[in-house]
Order: C-alpha cells, then sequence, then structure tokens
C-alpha cells in the first residue's frame, strides 16, 4: 500500500441493520489527520435500506465498494438466524475477500460472514444471545461465546456493540500503532485495550433451559451451591440413573451436570463482587469453591479475568 493512500474502509448495511454497530466504523475509522482512512457506507445497492430500531439509512454506495476496501465492515442486524443476506451479497464479500480485503464483523454481522463459507473451521464470536443460533445454523464454525472478539487475520468477528469499539481499535492498533489507537480511544472516550479473551459478561452464564426437564434439580442445586454438589447427588434427586441424567441434562442446557454447576458457582460469585463488601476468601466459602485460590483459577477460566479485576468494573456504588 503506497504511503500517501488513505486505507479505505467500507461499512456494509444490510436489511435490519442496527444504528450503533453501523455508527462504530463509520466513527472510528472517520478521516481526519490522525485517522489516514476513507469510509464509504454501502449496501446490496444504493438508495435507502430498511434499518432496525425504527431507522433507516441512505447509502450512496453499491456492492462495488466492497472491491474497492481494504477491510469491510458487517454491522449486526435484526433476525440474523432467519436467513441469509441475499446470493449477491455474499458473492461480493467473498470476492473482496478473495482480492485481499479483511472481512469484519460486529455482533450479529457474524451470520453474514459466516454465510460466505470463509468462516468454517475458523474460531468466531458475536453476541452472547445469538452464539447457540450461529452455532446452529453455521455447524463448520468454531464459535466462541466467552470472547469479545476474534482476529483470524483476513476474518475477524465481535460481540455486542461495545466490543465492536474494541475491534475497531484492535484493527487500528495493527495498522498504525499503539499511539494512534490510545488517541482514538480517548477521542471516543472508550477504554484504550481489552483483550479480545476477556469474557463478554453475559447477563447470567448458567443458560437457558431448553426444555423444563429436571428444572427442578437445578432449582435444589441452584439453592445448595456452598454444599458438596456431586452427580450422583444431583441424580439422585432426580431419581435416574447418572448415566442417564447426565445426558439428558446437557439436552436440555448445553452442558454437563458438573460444568453447569460451576458456571452457576462463578454467577453467584460474580453477584457478589458486584453487589456486597465480602472478601475473595468468604466469597469462594460461600460458593462452594472453598478457597480464593479456587475461586480466582475458575473465574478466570471461565471469565477471562479476576476476581477483583471484575469488581473493579462492576461494583455498584464505585
Amino acid at each position: 500500500m503506497s504511503a500517501t493512500r488513505l486505507r479505505r474502509v467500507a461499512v456494509l448495511v444490510l436489511e435490519g441493520a442496527k444504528p450503533l454497530d453501523v455508527g462504530i466504523p463509520a466513527q472510528v475509522f472517520t478521516t481526519r489527520a490522525s485517522m489516514p482512512y476513507e469510509v464509504r457506507v454501502c449496501g446490496a445497492a444504493p438508495g435507502l435500506v430498511t434499518g432496525g430500531d425504527g431507522l433507516s439509512y441512505h447509502v450512496a454506495h453499491g456492492l462495488d465498494a466492497l472491491g474497492w476496501a481494504d477491510i469491510v465492515f458487517l454491522p449486526g442486524y435484526r433476525h440474523p438466524d432467519r436467513e441469509d443476506p441475499p446470493a449477491a451479497v455474499v458473492d461480493a464479500l467473498v470476492a473482496a475477500h478473495a482480492g485481499g480485503a479483511r472481512l469484519a464483523a460486529i455482533s450479529t454481522g457474524a451470520f453474514a460472514l459466516a454465510a460466505t463459507g470463509l468462516l468454517d473451521g475458523r474460531r468466531a464470536t458475536t453476541h452472547w444471545h445469538y452464539t447457540r443460533a450461529l452455532a446452529a445454523r453455521h455447524p463448520s464454525v468454531r464459535v466462541d461465546e466467552n470472547v469479545l472478539f476474534v482476529d483470524e487475520g483476513t476474518v475477524l468477528t465481535s460481540a455486542g456493540a461495545a466490543s465492536g469499539i474494541d475491534l475497531c481499535l484492535h484493527v487500528l492498533r495493527g495498522d498504525l500503532g499503539v499511539a494512534a489507537s490510545n488517541h482514538a480511544a480517548r477521542r471516543l472516550v472508550a477504554a484504550p485495550y481489552r483483550s479480545g479473551g476477556q469474557a463478554q459478561y453475559v447477563p447470567r452464564s448458567v443458560p437457558e433451559p431448553l426444555g423444563e426437564r429436571f428444572a427442578g434439580t437445578r432449582e435444589w442445586a441452584l439453592r445448595r451451591l456452598e454444599e458438596p454438589l456431586t452427580l450422583e447427588l444431583l441424580a439422585r434427586h432426580a431419581a435416574v440413573a447418572p448415566r442417564t441424567f447426565s445426558r439428558r441434562f446437557v439436552e436440555d442446557t448445553g452442558y454437563t451436570p458438573m460444568q453447569w454447576v460451576m458456571r452457576a458457582r462463578i454467577d453467584v460469585a460474580r453477584e457478589l463482587l458486584e453487589r456486597s463488601g465480602r472478601g475473595v476468601e468468604q466469597i469462594a466459602a460461600d460458593v462452594g469453591l472453598g478457597t480464593g485460590a479456587n475461586l480466582r483459577l475458575h473465574f478466570q477460566r471461565i471469565l477471562g479475568t479476576t476476581p477483583s479485576e471484575y469488581r473493579r468494573t462492576f461494583a455498584r456504588g464505585e
């Protein structure tokens, strides 16, 4: 790339596009002395695109902008799990990628990116509410529900709108260096750096059940998290054999019984860190993890951060 040529950014607006997701890359890469970028907002064709949340967009460019771009952003859009984007959009994305463009999805834009087949066999993420739907619709994609963004080189994905800022700053760091990225973060009044591996902090990491099977046993366990809970105890409460219980529990929740119990314990620990002044050792005992070291180990493994960092970020009244 010529040292004087502006880097080219295309923002692809699909039907039902979410306004924050569209605005983030358009604003982050706005052309100014510190940002050597040119941004074109485009759609399947020039003209009016009906968006989500009561907004519509008048885009000046069609799919030819994808072939022009060095990086294409795919903002999230409504109801991504119902159908793939039009074939012309998918073909244009594939052609842009073949021509050397990076493709970067924000939130549910990952569904449009997955429709190209370019995520097959690769890690990807999307908003936590849609991770299961993405995995079901595109089983060849290795969906990671517990990260802010994933950089697979020429294809990148991020979680919700705020993590779209993280992804854009990540791209800036790679393109222009840390100083330019930090300058942009200050302009946006955003955190200068959040690791892509940091957890999304979904409202509850215990998944919603797919059915009501064993709901009574789950409720029973949630009231006894501070006690020793084993597969055998849970199966006994449900009045079935452990092997049957384990198999059907996975069908219900997507987790093994003991994985579910651990995530439930971490959820309660999160709430105590946010709402109480209890120390880590006391919280570990309260949720059945025994020691602070054990709590830190599982907190890091599941959420990608430490209890103290989580408290600093989310404690109320601070």
